[in-house]
């Protein structure tokens, strides 16, 4: 049988430390081959580049390795990636390892899972790992480790189509790491602010600060895993339909199918969707 082909893709650029170490990782588990930013593009979510040309260009940066640059966020590395460098859906897709937690709701920010969404919607096997230490100098090995483990079990017994994998590996060594957690995704959200400074012409402009909140207390959480040592996996979906809202809807507002004044009338508070 051939090797399974794996896409390699990131969203911190082609020479990141953890993208060399997720090739590391999975070199000898299949065909690899790496289309990635040709520079940082974290925090670009799920942007694709539609008003301007892509390029792509090969890098000889992984020994052995076919890689190429691209000019466009870690989204359009997947799209040209699979269209014009691979001609085929590879057998799996795996993004980053980024610098920094993409725990919670941090995976609607992050490029580096949008990446291993956008595959997981062409139906390709995905997983995205992030690696909780923003350092270029950070310890990859632990997530050398966990990666292999969990790639390796992608690609023995598979997932469900169309959902995927976000790994967070936490900033400790891999004798203190006490193992893997699979749960949700924690209730958490960023409490920010806009920074006004003034620049040297005396206009204004505006830097983004904030501090990361938890609100759940539950113990089968990705922030709880991380907290208490272990690495933790969470399956993702791309159906962001609310299932529970529905007959929550359908009992307590008043629907006029036909139109008319009345409308939509709500028997709920603010307060009660403020959540």
């Amino acid at each position: 049988m051939s090797k399974p082909l794996i896409l390699v893709v990131n969203d911190d650029g082609v020479t990141a430390p953890g993208i060399k170490a997720l090739v590391e990782a999975v070199q000898h588990l299949g065909e690899v081959v790496v289309v990635a930013p040709d520079s940082p593009q974290s925090g670009m979510g799920h942007a694709i580049t539609i008003n301007k040309p892509l390029r792509l260009t090969p890098v000889n940066i992984f020994d052995g390795i076919k890689a190429f640059k691209c000019s466009g966020t870690p989204v359009d590395c997947v799209k040209l990636g699979v269209d014009k460098v691979l001609h085929r859906k590879p057998d799996l897709c795996v993004s980053g390892i980024n610098h920094g937690s993409n725990s919670s709701i941090n995976i609607i920010y992050s490029g580096t899972m949008s990446a291993a969404v956008e595959a997981s919607l062409e139906g390709i096997p995905s997983v995205g790992f992030s690696l909780c230490d923003y350092s270029n100098e950070a310890d990859f090995i632990p997530s050398i480790h966990y990666a292999k483990l969990i790639v390796e079990q992608l690609l023995k017994y598979g997932i469900p189509k169309h959902s995927l994998l976000n790994v967070n590996i936490p900033k400790l060594s891999l004798k203190e790491i006490k193992g893997m957690k699979i749960g949700r995704q924690a209730l958490a959200k960023w409490e920010e602010e806009y920074v006004e400074r003034i620049d040297p012409f005396g206009k204004p402009y505006y830097w983004l600060t904030g501090k990361f909140v938890n609100y759940d207390q539950g113990h089968d959480t990705d922030e709880f895993a991380l907290a208490n040592g272990y690495v933790s996996v969470v399956p993702v979906q791309h159906d962001l339909t609310a299932h529970h809202v529905i007959p929550f809807i359908n009992e307590n507002w008043k629907l006029k199918a036909t139109g008319g004044d009345e409308g939509i009338v709500p028997k709920i508070s603010k307060e009660e969707f403020n959540l």
